[in-house]
C-alpha cells in the first residue's frame, strides 16, 4: 500500500483532520480507520473486499475518502434511488468541498426516472388518465418540463412514484425510439449517460447495474469497462436485484401497455389502415386469460411456484392465444411500419412480446428456476438464474479493476460466506468491523420465554399484548416488526385491545394506513406513537434518539419454505451434500434479524429494548448462532426486569440527561448476550 495515499487518507479522518474541523462532534472511530485502510489497499492491490461494517462505522466516508483522494475513475451503485440521491447530493458534495477536490460527479438512474419529451407529447394527445387527480399530475409535470434540466422526475413536488402519469410520460427500453425519436437531441437520458462518461466518479443503482449489464440498456454497461473501481454499498441487497434482472419476465402489466400504445399510436399515426381496436383487444384478453391461467382469482402479493400451474392446460393454452394474437399483431404492424418509428418499434416489441410467451411454453431449463409473482396489479412469469455467480465472474473477467462490497449485514461468520457464495467471491479479502456503539450498557434483549409458538394460531395476539405492555411502560415509541402482512393486522388488533384495557395514551400507527414517509414522519416526532410494519419496514428506517427505544420482531424472519427460489437454492446444495438449512434458511434468518435489530440504536447515546417474540431461540439449536449474530446486548430473562428497563428509559424521556442516563444504564446488571440452548 502506498505510504503516501494512506498518509492522505489517515489525515482527514484524524482528530484534528478536515472532518473533524468542518464538524464539531467529529470523533475519531478506529473502526472507520481500519476499513478506510481496507479500502486504500484494496484500490491500490486493484484486488476484491467484502466488509461489514456496523452501525455508527461510517462506512460511506470510509470508502469516498480513499475513492476520492486515489484519482481512481469510480462507479458508486447503492440500493435504492433515494439513497443515490443523498450519496449524490449531500455526501459527495460535502466530502469533495472539505477535500477541495475539483472532481466531476454524475448521478445515473434508469429509463423510469427520466422525463421523455417525445412520451410527453404523445400523453398529451392520446394518454388514457384514470381521474382528475391524474390530470392535474399530467399538467405538473409540462408545467416543470419547460425549466427542468436533468429530467430528474424526482424534482417534481408532489409526484407519488406509484403514478399512473410516471408510464406515460417515460420510456422503457420497449418502447423507446432511439436516434430516430423526433425530440432525440433533448432526450434526458441521453444527456444523463454523457454526463456519466465524462464524470470522475458516476452513482447508479443496483436494480440499474444489473438491468443494464443483461439488456445493454442503460449507459453501465459502456461505462464499466473505463472505471478502476466498483463500490456496492448496501450490497446485502446486490443478490436479490441481481436474480430479479438477470432473468427474463412476461407479465400482464406489460402486455396491457403494449395493447395501449398499438392503440394509441396505431390511430394517431395510421387511422383507419389497419384494424387496431381488434388488434388490441386480442392481445388484453390474451393478458386477462394469463391472469386468470396463473393466478384466478387471486389477489394481494404473492409467489407461486412455477410447477403448481405449468401443469394445468389453461395456462399452455393461455400462452398460445398470446403467441396467436402477438404475432397477427406484428405481421400488422410490420405492413404499416414506414408510417413512422413508433410503429417500427411497436413491430419489434410484438416480435418480443411473442418470443417470451413462445420461451414459457417450453420446459425451464435446469440450472434455472421458474415461478410466479402476484400482485394486486399483475401476475408475472419469471425465469432467473439461482445466483450472481455467472455474472459477477464474467466481469471480473474482463478486466482487473478494484471492487468493493460492503453493508452492516453480509453474513454471520469470518468469511461472510452468505454473501460472498452467492457473489462468487470466496476468494475475496473479507473484513467485519463491529459497531462503535457500546451496546452492552446501553441495549437489553428479551426472548418471552412462555409465549406459543410462531405456528400456533394464538402467537400473533399474544405478540401484540407482549406489544401493548411494552409501549405501555414507554408511552409509545415502540416500533413493531412482523415477518408477514397478516402477521400485521392480528398483531395491530391485539396490540389497540390491550393497549384499551392498558388505558395507554398513545396512537398506534400501522403499514399500509397511509404512505410509508408519512408513517415515518409521524412516528419520529416522538409524541407517544406505536408504529407497526412488515416487509420494507426492516430495513432503511434511520431515527435516532429516545422517539424510538423499543423494537419488537414477532418471530425469526426466515425465508419462506414455499418461496420457489428459496426451494430450489435448497435443492441444488442438497445434492452437494450440504446442510441446506443451516446455509440457506438460518444465514438467510441471521442476516434479516440483524437488519430488524438495527433500527434500534442508531447513535453513541440511544438506548433501548429488542424483544424477539419467538421461543425458538431459547429452545432450538439454531438459536445460539442467530443471537450471536445480534450486537452484543445484554440480555434480560422476565418481563420484570424488561419493563424495569423500559421504565428507567421513559423515566428519562426528554430531559436531555444524557450523562446521566449513561450512568444509570452501565450501573445496570449485564448478563450473557445469549442463552444456552436446550
Amino acid at each position: 500500500m502506498s505510504a503516501d495515499l494512506w498518509a492522505a487518507v489517515e489525515a482527514v479522518f484524524a482528530p484534528d483532520g478536515a472532518l473533524a474541523r468542518a464538524d464539531p462532534g467529529y470523533r475519531l472511530r478506529t473502526q472507520q480507520l481500519e476499513l478506510a485502510q481496507a479500502v486504500t489497499q484494496t484500490l491500490q492491490e486493484r484486488r476484491v473486499l467484502v466488509a461489514e461494517a456496523g452501525t455508527g462505522v461510517g462506512k460511506t466516508f470510509a470508502y469516498l475518502v480513499p475513492l476520492l483522494l486515489s484519482g481512481s475513475r469510480a462507479l458508486v451503485s447503492t440500493a435504492t434511488k433515494s439513497l443515490q440521491d443523498q450519496l449524490f447530493l449531500r455526501d459527495l458534495p460535502r466530502l469533495l468541498e472539505l477535500l477541495g477536490l475539483p472532481l466531476r460527479t454524475a448521478l445515473l438512474k434508469g429509463r423510469s426516472s427520466y422525463l421523455c419529451r417525445h412520451r410527453l407529447q404523445q400523453a398529451r394527445l392520446t394518454g388514457s388518465l384514470p381521474d382528475r387527480f391524474a390530470l392535474r399530475q399530467l399538467a405538473r409535470v409540462e408545467a416543470w418540463a419547460q425549466g427542468t434540466r436533468t429530467g430528474d422526475l424526482a424534482e417534481v413536488e408532489g409526484l407519488d412514484e406509484r403514478s399512473a402519469v410516471i408510464a406515460l410520460v417515460t420510456s422503457t427500453r420497449d418502447n423507446c425510439l432511439g436516434t430516430e425519436c423526433p425530440v432525440y437531441a433533448q432526450c434526458h437520458v441521453v444527456h444523463a449517460r454523457r454526463e456519466a462518461m465524462a464524470a470522475d466518479l458516476v452513482v447508479v443503482n443496483h436494480h440499474l447495474f444489473f438491468a443494464d449489464l443483461s439488456l445493454r440498456d442503460s449507459g453501465v454497461a459502456e461505462l464499466l469497462p473505463t472505471v478502476d473501481a466498483a463500490v456496492f454499498d448496501e450490497a446485502h441487497q446486490l443478490v436479490d436485484a441481481g436474480v430479479q434482472f438477470l432473468g427474463q419476465t412476461l407479465g400482464t402489466a406489460q402486455l396491457l401497455e403494449f395493447a395501449r400504445d398499438l392503440l394509441a399510436v396505431g390511430n394517431s399515426l395510421a387511422r383507419g389502415l389497419a384494424p387496431w381496436q381488434p388488434l388490441a383487444a386480442a392481445v388484453e384478453k390474451g393478458a386477462r386469460e394469463l391472469r386468470l391461467a396463473l393466478a384466478g382469482d387471486l389477489r394481494g402479493l404473492r409467489k407461486l411456484r412455477w410447477d403448481e400451474r405449468a401443469r394445468r392446460a389453461e395456462l399452455a393454452q393461455a400462452l398460445q392465444a398470446l403467441d396467436e394474437a402477438l404475432r397477427h399483431a406484428a405481421a400488422v404492424l410490420g405492413e404499416q411500419s414506414v408510417a413512422g418509428p413508433d410503429l417500427a418499434r411497436l413491430h419489434e416489441r410484438a416480435l418480443d412480446l411473442a418470443a417470451r410467451a413462445r420461451v414459457f411454453a417450453q420446459p425451464s431449463p435446469p440450472e434455472r428456476v421458474r415461478w410466479i409473482d402476484v400482485s394486486p396489479h399483475q401476475a408475472r412469469l419469471v425465469e432467473s438464474p439461482l445466483d450472481i455467480r455467472e455474472m459477477i465472474s464474467e466481469e471480473r473477467g474482463r478486466s482487473t479493476r478494484a471492487w468493493i462490497f460492503t453493508s452492516a449485514t453480509l453474513g454471520d461468520d469470518e468469511r461472510l460466506s452468505w454473501f460472498t457464495q452467492q457473489a462468487a467471491l470466496e476468494d475475496a479479502r473479507t473484513l467485519r468491523v463491529q459497531s462503535p456503539f457500546d451496546y452492552a450498557a446501553h441495549a437489553r434483549v428479551w426472548v418471552p420465554p412462555r409465549l406459543p409458538k410462531p405456528g400456533e394460531g394464538a402467537h400473533a395476539a399474544a405478540v401484540g399484548r407482549v406489544a401493548a405492555r411494552c409501549a405501555h411502560a414507554l408511552q409509545g415509541r415502540t416500533f413493531v416488526l412482523t415477518t408477514t402482512l397478516r402477521a400485521l393486522a392480528l398483531v395491530t388488533e391485539a396490540l389497540q385491545h390491550e393497549t384499551a384495557q392498558l388505558g395507554g395514551d398513545f396512537e398506534v400507527l400501522t403499514q399500509g394506513t397511509q404512505p410509508r414517509r408519512a408513517l415515518l414522519q409521524r412516528f419520529a416526532d416522538g409524541r407517544g406513537r406505536v408504529l407497526v410494519g412488515s416487509h420494507s419496514f426492516w430495513e432503511g428506517i434511520d431515527i435516532p434518539g429516545d422517539a424510538l427505544q423499543c423494537v419488537l420482531i414477532d418471530k425469526l424472519p426466515f425465508p419462506p419454505p414455499d418461496d420457489p427460489l428459496v426451494q430450489a437454492r435448497v435443492k441444488r446444495l442438497q445434492a452437494q451434500g450440504r446442510n441446506a438449512f443451516d446455509e440457506v434458511h438460518v444465514a438467510e434468518a441471521a442476516v434479516a434479524l440483524k437488519q430488524g435489530a438495527g433500527r434500534l440504536i442508531r447513535s453513541e447515546t440511544d438506548h433501548g429494548l429488542l424483544v424477539i417474540c419467538d421461543p425458538r431461540l431459547r429452545g432450538m439449536a439454531y438459536g445460539r448462532r442467530l443471537l450471536a449474530a445480534l450486537p452484543p446486548m445484554a440480555a434480560v430473562e422476565t418481563e420484570e426486569e424488561a419493563l424495569q428497563w423500559l421504565a428507567l428509559l421513559a423515566s428519562m424521556h426528554g430531559s436531555g440527561a444524557v450523562a446521566a442516563t449513561r450512568s444509570a444504564t452501565t450501573a445496570w446488571p449485564r448478563r450473557p448476550a445469549a442463552w444456552r440452548p436446550r
